[in-house]
């Protein structure tokens, strides 16, 4: 049985003439009979009663008609969706993305995005890069911006670099500024400063302890454990300092006070990866430009 025969039983059905039912699906006449002669050997029953002037159905094109336009019109319904989302009117983007950078980075892109194509779902899973390339690498993931370098690169994985952001001090305005009031500290001036770290895992926990040793001094947490809304709340309520991505402070700069690191600094640099053996969607493709492009 052919897609194509179906619709032909369904136009002789409906106009009960086998020409005026070959014009409305653009074929000729003997043509379309031979196709509904084929299906009817198919089936092993006749569809039409044919008489001169006069087609009606049979019981088996009776029971067959009901069943051949549910399919005529399930068939119409999945060409429509495809071509839907070939158009980007709909469908899915799974992104991963660190805290810090769903703060930062994120909202200005989504939101133009999402102005572009309203119809994509955005689906966004926040955590940190290690956690992030494993749901990329099972197929959870369309695209993960992460913090490079990884300690254990994945040759599963294509990232392209973002860009390469500074890193800065805040701290409360109420509290005594840092460095002793200088315009930029130095790493070394957080020695004895009592400092609201984030949690194990978090990217910019292994960046700033290591920073501080290799100044030659552990850091003094007076919290740690939290996520990026969490410190930048804890430094506004004048529990210690905290050093975060420039474009953070920025957008989250209500009730701090933000200073810079002296050169040469801390910097870290954000990629937009995806899983090398499979192309991201159509949409999932769209969104990456527009991060590239930004």
């Amino acid at each position: 049985m052919q897609f194509q025969q179906l619709q032909y039983f369904v136009a002789v059905a409906e106009t009960r003439h086998f020409t005026r039912a070959a014009d409305l699906v653009h074929v000729a006449q003997p043509s379309l009979s031979q196709q509904i002669k084929a299906l009817e050997r198919e089936l092993g029953a006749d569809l039409f009663l044919r008489a001169r002037g006069n087609i009606t159905l049979t019981d088996a094109g009776e029971a067959l008609l009901p069943l051949a336009r549910r399919i005529l019109a399930d068939a119409d319904t999945a060409r429509h969706e495809v071509q839907e989302l070939v158009q980007l009117r709909s469908g899915r983007v799974r992104l991963g993305a660190t805290p810090s950078l769903c703060t930062g980075l994120l909202p200005d892109v989504l939101r133009a995005f999402h102005d572009r194509y309203p119809g994509i779902r955005l689906m966004i899973e926040e955590g940190g890069s290690h956690d992030l390339v494993r749901e990329l690498a099972r197929g959870a993931l369309d695209l993960a911006l992460i913090v490079l370098p990884l300690p254990t690169p994945s040759p599963a994985l294509t990232s392209v670099e973002l860009l390469r952001e500074d890193l800065v001090v805040v701290s409360s305005p109420d509290a005594p500024r840092p460095g002793h009031g200088r315009r930029a500290v130095r790493i070394a001036d957080l020695e004895g400063e009592r400092l609201v770290m984030f949690r194990h895992g978090y990217d910019l926990r292994e960046l700033t302890v290591a920073a501080c040793r290799s100044a030659g001094f552990e850091p003094d947490f007076a919290v740690e454990g939290g996520e990026m809304d969490a410190v930048l709340g804890f430094v506004r309520a004048g529990l210690g300092l905290a050093v975060v991505p420039r474009m953070v402070a920025t957008r989250s700069g209500h009730g701090l006070r933000v200073t810079p690191l002296a050169r040469p600094g801390l910097h870290r640099t954000i990629a937009l990866a995806h899983r090398s053996d499979v192309a991201p969607p159509r949409a999932a493709r769209e969104l990456q430009r527009m991060l590239l492009e930004r």
